[in-house]
């Protein structure tokens, strides 16, 4: 048990929570309330970034689980930006720069949802961006050249810092952004002002992106531009990430190399043999068939060799085709009464039981099938159950 769930609420997990369930969740909440792409809600991009940062470290995790936010905090541990944590886990800016070396703009990334069957069989896609390059006619000052001066309200900071007396021998800084200059640190009259830009030194272009997929990329992998971020001047553009989101197929379920189907099959089917047909994902018909003699059991998982999905970089080899069997049972009195004895002598002989003379003969009832007043009292018996703390008990089915 947890002490709290808000953090997990917050990324709309469980609390038993896989790191990998986590993780996914962080990522397409992050990208959805990004400020770049969701300006009305920074808060919102705080509180996931926070949550994720606090759940994806196990030790925090653990104190988190025992004694809530307030643990977390008394515990102590920095805790990083909400954008250091973006970066950290998109794989984003970071390194540190060199003496005269020019800072580097932020990586953009983008969600790119892409189907099993494009993962399984690789695709190309194009996506259009928009991004800002540089002004080709002003080459990135703004103006004409020489017209670019300091601002003298914040003296080029782009800061403006202003001293407010709040009591006898007692000032208070207040630091804000300058208006005049709009946090440039610069000012351009109007008369000598870029045309095409308007001063702002860099201009809106589109462009579209050739997007590899190889076979056997996986959900959350990334596929990194370089470069073609956002230009600014003296700045070395960032990366465009584009990160695969896997959408979710009808039929099969991936589970690392290995795809996952449920199959349907008869009584008859299996207990004496079946042949069916599976389309795969590049459109060939395998036929399944069970040996002679081989019993399907519910619930039980058999596999395909090399038919799973495609090794990342070696296409060639691949993991398994994985089916769960579901038995279709008949439906009662499917069968003349009087012809069970003959069912009976072609199946394996069942138990034979010797009742004594104080045995009671009872009958079975399908649990659905229970009075009302039965029903309620099952559901009152859980829920002291469950306030108590008591492990119920489960019953076992074949």
């Amino acid at each position: 048990m947890v002490k709290e769930t808000k953090l997990y609420d917050i990324l709309q997990v469980q609390p038993d929570a896989a790191p990998d369930q986590i993780k996914k969740a962080y990522r397409k909440l992050a990208l959805k309330y990004h400020p770049d792409k969701n300006p009305d809600e920074p808060e919102k991009f705080k509180e996931i970034s926070a949550a994720f940062e606090i759940l994806s470290d196990p030790k925090k995790r653990e104190i988190y689980d025992k004694y809530g936010e307030k643990g977390v905090k008394e515990g102590g541990g920095d805790m990083h930006s909400p954008f250091d944590v973006f970066d950290m886990f998109f794989g984003g800016g970071g390194r540190r720069r060199h003496p005269g070396e020019k800072s580097r703009g932020r990586d953009t990334v983008h969600q790119l949802k892409v189907s099993l069957e494009e993962l399984y069989n690789g695709a190309v896609r194009q996506l259009a961006v928009q991004k800002n390059v540089i002004c080709s006619d002003c080459n990135g000052i703004g103006g004409k050249a020489g017209s670019v001066q300091k601002c003298n309200n914040c003296n080029g900071t782009g800061v403006d810092v202003k001293l407010r007396q709040i009591g006898p021998g007692m000032v208070q800084q207040i630091q804000q952004p300058c208006r005049e200059c709009n946090q440039t640190g610069e000012k351009i009259s109007d008369k000598d002002r870029c045309k095409k830009c308007n001063g702002n030194k860099v201009i809106k272009e589109r462009k579209v992106l050739k997007a590899n997929i190889d076979k056997g990329m996986k959900d959350g992998q990334k596929i990194v531009f370089d470069g073609e971020g956002d230009q600014a001047p003296d700045t070395e553009p960032g990366n465009i990430i584009l990160v695969l989101d896997e959408k979710e197929h009808e039929i099969f379920q991936r589970k690392g190399r290995d795809l996952h189907i449920n199959m349907d099959i008869g009584l008859a089917e299996a207990l004496c043999g079946f042949t069916k047909v599976v389309t795969t994902l590049d459109k060939r018909n395998l036929v399944v068939t069970s040996l002679p003699g081989e019993i399907i059991r519910p619930n039980e998982l058999k596999c395909v060799m090399d038919e799973g999905m495609p090794t990342y970089k070696n296409p060639f080899e691949k993991g398994r085709l994985v089916i769960h069997f579901n038995i279709k049972f008949p439906e009662d009195n499917w069968l003349d009464t009087k012809k069970l004895h003959l069912l009976e002598k072609l199946l394996p002989p069942r138990e034979k039981y010797v009742a004594a003379d104080l045995s009671e003969e009872v009958f079975l009832s399908r649990v659905e099938d229970l009075p009302h007043y039965q029903q309620e009292r099952m559901d009152y018996d859980e829920g002291n159950e469950e306030q108590h703390g008591r492990q119920g008990v489960q019953c076992q089915t074949s």
